[in-house]
């Protein structure tokens, strides 16, 4: 599957956003502060990061992981501070980042095909007339063979396991040329199979120049699946690669536990 997957993830190299690590290409989160009404949810949130690399957002319910991923998407309006990539507004490259909610945030029985559902991602590249060229035509196809979806191109969303759904999104987002992509709890309630196989995607994806960054729950596969982890408990408690960032002391102020109760 690795072989497979490094073959077809070459090939979108030549029709979009993959490309070798760029230092321009970097996202910077300064002083965050998001608000639920009253609430508090983030406070004076700072970090960056460039493509290249697949982040772990890690923390306890209610840390403000999601939070997080949706005011870089921009579906957060009582925000302050300053958010771009590639030194713009992320409302300037708003298409250049792909946001994927939780599969249960999904109506998975709106009347949609995969085919048709990766082929929204050519949308923001149609321009005024929203004239479809062979070019998208080319981008979906090979998005859906990346993600080994051609044999399942013409079924209803609803009629998909869980893991073919998120492989279905991500391949929406690839068609969207996206180098930014938010993945809310990917993992959730997948198999094991499909958890290794949509590890490997997000591994390639990372090595093909996306930056990638992904709410996570299982600690135990941090180190497997992240290069980078990116600890929140309301306020930033740690971030960094993983050898250095992923440390008891830093789990332990994420989840608020004692030693004896935080297991790596």
């Amino acid at each position: 599957m690795a072989g497979e997957l490094n073959e077809d993830l070459f090939r979108i190299t030549k029709l979009g956003a993959s490309h070798p690590p760029e230092p321009a290409h970097c996202l910077a989160v300064q002083a965050l502060h998001v608000h639920y009404g009253a609430i508090c949810a983030l406070a004076d949130v700072s970090f960056s990061i460039g493509c290249g690399h697949c982040v772990g957002l890690l923390g306890q319910n209610g840390a403000g992981k999601s939070t997080l991923l949706k005011s870089i998407a921009g579906l957060h309006t009582q925000i302050s501070g300053s958010l771009t990539w590639r030194g713009q507004p992320l409302s300037a490259v708003r298409r250049e980042i792909a946001y994927l909610p939780q599969n249960d945030q999904v109506d998975p029985y709106f009347p949609l095909t995969v085919r048709g559902l990766v082929e929204m991602g050519r949308y923001p590249h149609l321009g005024e007339r929203g004239r479809w060229r062979a070019l998208d035509t080319d981008v979906v196809d090979t998005a859906i063979e990346t993600l080994k979806l051609g044999d399942l191109q013409g079924r209803r969303l609803y009629q998909l396991s869980g893991g073919q759904l998120q492989r279905a999104h991500i391949a929406r987002a690839l068609a969207q040329e996206a180098h930014v992509l938010l993945l809310d709890e990917p993992f959730a309630g997948l198999d094991e199979p499909s958890q290794r196989m949509l590890g490997e995607v997000l591994r390639e994806l990372a090595a093909n120049g996306r930056l990638l960054m992904v709410c996570h729950h299982d600690l135990k596969a941090v180190p497997d699946l992240f290069d980078t982890v990116l600890l929140l408990n309301r306020r930033l408690v740690g971030f960094g690669p993983v050898t250095e960032a992923f440390t008891p002391e830093a789990l332990r102020n994420a989840f608020d536990a004692p030693p004896e109760d935080v297991h790596v």
